[in-house]
């Protein structure tokens, strides 16, 4: 079986360590996620085993250079989503939530007291945690939130609803983002609090190895020491966002070469009219085209990834990554399902579980049509998803 996918040798432009990493969570993923991720994509559970054994890998909140953390280049963090990803989209769900939406917020505009409190744990995977914006009438607008906080005493007052959030049932922290009289504040709401809850979301038909909720507030009193000091206004969760975004544009590469390799698999041994259907010209055509997309979105992720290092990249590049390797993973998924014939939508074979979990994929932290426009933003200096801007000079 082909395992890694790399036709312009992108493995010759990583560093040692980096190496390291990606063998290291490639057996992981092999041994650990793949045997069993196809029957909890059937039954709709998460297997929440896993959590502890990537906090033990330092696959959680891995380029923190304290706290726990591993200290690993952006690269490697998009290697480890990329493998995750390899496994099942849910997995790296889970992974890039307890490292970008609440690792990071909580590193980034927390206090030290906070940080001290609650990274070691999620970092190590014995606490969980997950990010409430998205609320049920605002998506792609998360500056239209009603999800308030009021302050009152030493405490603050939490009402709304968030909706679509993963590991939000599970989680024993939620990164809760509302608009109070200053602005948009960040909250730290725990586990247990009066007034909150989180019902898990069912009848998924895609990411069913993860866990998806709604966080309902009713009076939640949050105690003034839990809200991020460093967070204010609208930019603080999008800096979370991007962080996000980065690890999903290397994650969908992991779901690409999964179907790649698959179908690959699947051409040499399928026999039609006497001969391996990977004979014939149209099904080479399909394969050629999946390998040049794939490579093409290695080398994008790569550059970002190096980009980010150097504390060069800049937020619409990320945009560019997501939007075009999740787009690329999808086609790619499409194109071996059809390899496969019937045999492709069965979940004896990873493809139409990949394709139904990056059909979620291309449309959370932000919509392809969003990037899309962030994009022509860029080009043009108008922002085309917000009439009321101004256009840049």
């Amino acid at each position: 079986m082909i395992e890694f996918v790399d036709f312009a040798r992108v493995e010759h432009l990583l560093e040692p360590e980096e190496k390291i990493v990606y063998d290291t969570v490639h057996a992981f993923v092999r041994d650990r996620i793949k045997p069993d991720i196809a029957g909890h994509f059937e039954e709709g559970t998460f297997p929440i085993h896993l959590v502890r054994e990537m906090g033990e890998l330092g696959l959680l909140g891995s380029t923190l250079h304290e706290y726990g953390g591993a200290g690993l280049s952006n690269v490697a963090y998009g290697l480890i989503n990329q493998e995750l990803e390899r496994g099942d989209s849910g997995i790296r769900s889970f992974a890039s939530v307890q490292s970008s939406l609440v690792i990071f917020p909580i590193h980034a505009f927390g206090s030290d007291e906070q940080k001290a409190r609650f990274l070691p744990k999620l970092v190590l995977g014995e606490s969980i945690g997950c990010f409430g914006l998205t609320e049920p009438d605002y998506g792609s607008n998360p500056g239209g939130m009603r999800t308030r906080a009021v302050k009152s005493g030493n405490h603050w007052v939490l009402n709304g609803t968030k909706m679509w959030i993963t590991n939000g049932s599970i989680a024993d922290v939620a990164v809760v983002w509302a608009a109070t009289e200053e602005g948009i504040r960040g909250f730290l709401v725990e586990k247990g609090m009066k007034g909150f809850f989180a019902p898990e979301i069912k009848h998924k038909m895609s990411l069913r190895a993860s866990v998806t909720s709604e966080l309902v507030f009713e009076d939640v009193e949050v105690p003034d020491e839990n809200c991020l000091p460093g967070a204010l206004g609208l930019k603080s969760p999008l800096m979370c966002l991007t962080q996000a975004r980065y690890g999903i544009g290397w994650g969908a590469l992991g779901a690409a070469m999964d179907c790649y390799n698959t179908a690959v698999e699947y051409a040499k041994s399928r026999i039609q009219f006497d001969v391996p259907i990977g004979r014939f010209q149209l099904v080479q055509a399909k394969l050629a085209k999946m390998l040049t997309e794939i490579t093409k979105g290695q080398l994008l992720a790569l550059q970002i990834g190096r980009l980010k290092d150097e504390n060069q990249v800049e937020h619409y590049q990320i945009s560019m990554l997501k939007m075009n390797n999740v787009s690329t993973a999808l086609d790619v998924a499409r194109e071996a399902r059809d390899i496969l014939g019937a045999n492709g939508i069965s979940l004896e074979y990873p493809v139409f579980r990949h394709m139904c979990n990056l059909e979620s994929v291309k449309t959370y932290e932000g919509t392809q049509d969003i990037h899309t426009l962030v994009l022509g933003h860029y080009i043009t200096g108008i922002p085309a998803f917000e009439p009321g801007r101004k256009e840049k000079n």
